[in-house]
């Protein structure tokens, strides 16, 4: 059993909060439709995850929030500390200890860490994450323990500009 991991870019944030902390951004109206859309075109192309993990950030939530909802996917929700200003090597550490039981994982987060983590994790792919965007990366083996840097397949990357009511145009 292979395992797939998707890196979800929390949607377009507004700079104001009623606290005053980045933590606490909420999602601008462009990132409300992005988070959806993106969730409705996972389940379009038959790849929502079993189990999906977003930082504690109110705009991350919200937008695996929004998501779940706009795809309906029957996926099980977490939220994590450890991924509100998370680094590559502690998100290495984080997805080695993801259960071994559960073969596609989504982790919803913040830049840079996911354009450096999935480099990293594909032996040196560029990608640069704008808001909602998502990125496949597939290993092969059954453990999320025995994932290496450079072991993974980048299968897809998609920025939410290519989207329109939760359908691909390209």
């Amino acid at each position: 059993m292979s395992k797939t991991l998707i890196l979800f870019r929390h949607a377009k944030s507004g700079w104001d909060s009623d606290t005053g902390l980045d933590h606490d951004r909420p999602l601008a109206n462009r990132g409300i439709k992005a988070a959806k859309a993106m969730g409705k075109l996972l389940t379009e192309v038959g790849h929502p995850p079993e189990l999906a993990i977003s930082s504690t950030a109110v705009r991350a939530r919200t937008t695996l929030e929004l998501a779940v909802k706009g795809g309906g996917w029957p996926c099980r929700t977490e939220t994590d500390e450890r991924l509100y200003e998370s680094n590559p090597p502690a998100a290495v550490k984080f997805i080695h200890a993801l259960p071994r039981d559960v073969s596609s994982v989504m982790l919803v987060g913040h830049e840079p860490t996911w354009s450096e983590l999935t480099s990293l994790l594909t032996g040196g792919v560029t990608v640069r994450f704008p808001t909602a965007a998502m990125v496949r990366i597939d290993f092969a083996g059954e453990s999320w323990s025995a994932i290496q840097p450079g072991a993974g397949e980048l299968v897809w990357f998609i920025p939410p500009r290519f989207i329109t009511d939760g359908n691909l145009q390209l």
